[in-house]
This record gives C-alpha cells, sequence and structure tokens, in this order.
C-alpha cells in the first residue's frame, strides 16, 4: 500500500507544479507522524478531560485512524489507551468506515454517548466546522489550548482550575504477590506495558505513596510496579530484625523514595548486572567511611536524633500505635522538623494536611492497623550490619537520576553534593517549594522530571517493548 500511495503523491505533486523534498517518503512522514501524536500527551493531561468527566461532561475523541502493524512501532496503542483513560468515547474512523469531516463519525458518537447534539470538542479542523452544525453542535476550533480552555469554560460552565496529576486508586490497580521463601511474600501493584519500572517507597509509607506516578509513567510508556517494601501493608513483616538490614533486602529500572532511595541505591551498587538504571527522590547515595560506623556519624548530626530515638524495639511502636490518624496527620505534613521523642509538645488536635484527603488518610491508617509500626521500624535497627556490608560498594555506572526537595529539613539536598564523584552518569532534578514527601508534596513537578529522564535512559539504551 505504502508504495501505491507514495506514486499517487508523486504524481499528483507533478500535477501541481510542486517538487517534494529530496528525502520525503511516506515513511518518513507516517514516523514524523507517530512522533505527532504521541505529543498529544501533555495536551491530553493539560486538557484535564477526567475533570470534565467528573463534572458530568461526557466527552469524545473522533480519530481519522488506521490499523497499524508495524512490527516495531506500539505507539498508536499507547496513544489509544491513553486515550480510552481520559475520554468516554474514542471513535476511530478504520473501525466505522467513515471519517472526520463526514457528519456520520459526529452523529454516530453522539448515538454512542446516549446524547443528542449539543457539545462536541474536536482539534484544528478548519472548514469542518459546518459540519458539526449540520448535526446541532456547538464546537470550538482549537488553535490554542489555553485559549480552547475559555471557551470550553464559557458553556460548559466547568472551571478548570490547577489541579494534581490524575492518581489511581486500591481497586483500579492489578495487585499481585511474589513469594521470596515459604513465609515470606512481597505485594505490588502493577499499571502499563513497556520497560519495567519499580518504585520503592519510605518511611511510613505504602505503594500507595506512589499514586501520582503510576498512571503517569504508565501512560508514558513503561511497565510500572509498586512494591508495598518488607513490612508494609500486604508484605510479610518477619519479626526478626536481621531480616531487614540492606543485604538482606536486596534488568530493572529502580525508583524510590527515603528508604526506598536508600534500597534502590544498594541494588545498583551490589547487583549493577539486573539495573538498567537508578533513581532516586530525596535520599542521596551516601559515601561510606569504613573507619567510623554510620551509626556513631548520626550522634553528631541533630537532624537524624529521631533515628536514635527509633533503635529501641517497643519504644516507638508504642508512641506511633497509639492513635494511627494522629501519627499520619503529623508525618504526612508539608514541612516540618521531627526530633527526639517524636510527638512531644504537639496538641491532641492535628489539622489534616492539603496533601492528604481523608480517603488517603484511611488508606494509611487500616493498612498499619493490619502491621503496626514494628516491620517499618526495623528498617532503622540494621545501621551497623549495613555499614559493614557497604563498605565493600564501589561506583555506579548506569545512569542515574538524583531528585532534591529544597524543603526536605532533613535529607537536606546539600547532603547530595559530591555524588558525581561516585556516579559519573548522574542527572539531577530539584524542586524547590517541595518538602520530605516529594511524590505527593508535588505530583506533577515529580512526573515530569521522572517521565523526562526515563524516556531519555530507554532511548539511549535499545529495548525491545511489547505491543499492547
Amino acid at each position: 500500500m505504502l508504495p501505491a500511495l507514495e506514486a499517487e503523491c508523486v504524481k499528483e505533486s507533478q500535477a501541481r507544479g510542486t517538487a517534494l523534498p529530496s528525502d520525503w517518503s511516506i515513511s518518513g512522514l507516517l514516523k514524523e507522524l507517530r512522533k505527532e501524536m504521541m505529543n498529544v500527551r501533555h495536551a491530553v493531561l493539560k486538557t484535564s478531560a477526567s475533570l470534565l468527566w467528573s463534572a458530568g461532561v461526557l466527552t469524545a475523541v473522533l480519530a481519522n485512524h488506521w490499523l497499524d502493524d508495524c512490527a516495531d512501532e506500539d505507539s498508536s496503542a499507547r496513544l489509544l489507551c491513553l486515550l480510552g483513560g481520559h475520554f468516554d468515547l474514542v471513535l476511530q474512523s478504520c473501525h466505522l468506515g467513515h471519517r472526520v469531516p463526514e457528519a456520520t463519525m459526529f452523529s454516530t458518537s453522539l448515538h454512542q454517548l446516549g446524547v443528542t447534539p449539543k457539545n462536541v470538542q474536536h482539534k484544528k479542523m478548519f472548514g469542518f466546522l459546518h459540519f458539526c452544525k449540520a448535526v446541532g453542535t456547538k464546537a470550538i476550533l482549537v488553535e490554542s489550548l489555553d485559549a480552547a480552555l475559555v471557551k470550553l469554560s464559557e458553556f460548559t460552565g466547568v472551571k478548570v482550575p490547577p489541579s494534581p496529576p490524575p492518581f489511581c486508586s486500591p481497586d483500579e490497580v492489578c495487585h499481585g504477590y511474589v513469594t521470596i521463601r515459604t513465609g515470606v511474600r512481597t505485594h505490588f501493584v502493577e499499571m502499563g506495558c513497556g520497560p519495567p519500572v519499580l518504585l520503592c517507597h519510605g518511611f511510613p509509607e505504602s505503594w500507595y505513596s506512589w499514586r501520582f506516578q503510576i498512571p503517569a509513567l504508565a501512560a508514558a510508556g513503561f511497565r510500572v510496579l509498586a512494591l508495598d517494601m518488607k513490612g508494609y501493608g500486604e508484605s510479610t513483616a518477619p519479626p526478626d530484625i536481621e531480616e531487614f538490614s540492606q543485604e538482606q533486602l536486596c534488568k530493572v529500572t529502580l525508583v524510590g523514595h527515603d528508604w526506598g532511595g536508600a534500597l534502590v541505591w544498594s541494588m545498583a551498587q551490589f547487583h549493577p548486572e539486573r539495573v538498567r538504571a537508578v533513581a532516586s527522590l530525596n535520599t542521596p547515595l551516601f559515601k561510606v567511611d569504613p573507619s567510623v560506623p554510620s551509626s556513631e556519624k548520626l550522634k553528631d548530626i541533630p537532624i537524624f536524633d529521631y533515628q536514635l530515638y527509633f533503635q529501641t524495639p517497643g519504644v516507638a511502636e508504642a508512641e506511633l500505635e497509639k492513635n494511627l490518624e494522629r501519627t499520619f496527620k503529623i508525618f504526612f505534613s508539608r514541612s516540618s522538623e521531627k526530633v527526639r521523642g517524636l510527638f512531644v509538645g504537639l496538641p491532641e488536635e492535628i489539622p489534616q494536611s492539603s496533601m492528604l484527603t481523608q480517603a488517603d488518610l484511611q488508606y494509611y491508617v487500616s493498612q498499619f492497623e493490619k502491621t503496626g509500626f514494628r516491620g517499618p521500624l526495623n528498617w532503622y535497627r540494621n545501621g551497623h550490619a549495613s555499614w559493614k556490608w557497604s563498605c565493600y560498594s564501589g561506583r555506579l555506572l548506569m545512569p542515574a537520576l538524583m531528585v532534591t526537595a529544597g524543603k526536605d529539613f532533613v535529607l537536606l539536598p546539600a547532603l547530595s553534593k559530591g555524588m558525581e564523584d561516585m556516579i559519573p552518569n548522574l542527572t539531577r532534578g530539584h524542586i524547590e517549594e517541595c518538602g520530605h514527601w516529594t511524590q505527593m508534596d508535588k505530583p506533577a513537578e515529580t512526573n515530569d522530571i521522572l517521565i523526562g529522564w526515563l524516556k531519555e535512559v530507554h532511548q539511549k539504551a535499545a529495548g525491545v517493548a511489547p505491543k499492547l
């Protein structure tokens, strides 16, 4: 089909007296078209179709589309999956036998939506607006997304304020379990298809802390797996402290936060053959001093005083488990410094942070009602063993990303100084107005940094992604 189409184009250009560029070809044109199609992703998120959806406004995409069966391309499938997740209807011309601007496309879409012709939004259709009017439809010519949003707001009555990225709830993801050994299993959630990206949370969190990143990374073309780390949620919490040393805990791209960041650095150092790339939010790769145990160094750094408080089994557990709702209201705030005797001097009634909805808060509470804090706190109780083990680590040669937060008063951006000496292929990201809970505090900015870096890393390292 392509040679015939190319011959027709050459014939038409000659008839019009127009010379085609010397490097022009139909296959090259289709390649550029695929590239431009994928740019629609940002437009889709920016127009907040999900916001219109929640306001009761039905939305549809009418596409002049062909069946794409290229062996090495899955971009069309990914785009259609993305659109299907944000719109009530995606109507493809190749399935219907009609195409835009034929009025049948518009009337069929309205029929499938179950409404009489009133409102339709479509993109850059010069000369086609009269077809919309023919079926009694209101149309907007989109030349600028920002201007179109204003017009859309005017006739729908739906305001489009700045909003966080779409997030996933526990019942919107696939849940899985991996048995590590008899009696010990790891719980994870999964979304998307493509190169795998493993998300590792910190203390005191859950896979749910990545709820804003999971759909965004999946839409960007990655298979996203978010773990309940050992001792958390539905993952097993062995009672022995030794089970939580870095040596016991540890080709995928790893992204970690807090203790999850420490884990992904360890994985990259000791199992580099299994790691394609590694990224950490807030937690730097610390240079290990073989002459001084890390547990001793903590005593000289006041901001890490809380870790000393966590050392005695049972003490911190009693305080943290006394009132779980209050505990998470205190932890999940946008910026506050925690010190020894963690909650001493704080009022009983703690206001809820704007970072959490009531549903978010209750999910964390329900998870820790099952497990308690013993497992999560055991991550802090292996400082000496993990220090001895990490003394044997070397430089990291795979691509790496370090994201710092300007308002994290514990994992200060300054602590990441000198990482380039240990990681020559290090990329940096920084969010100034952001506290410790980066992926929840500034989800859109976090997603932009992660997706930009992930795409660059995986484009350089060519791999085969399964077709959808």
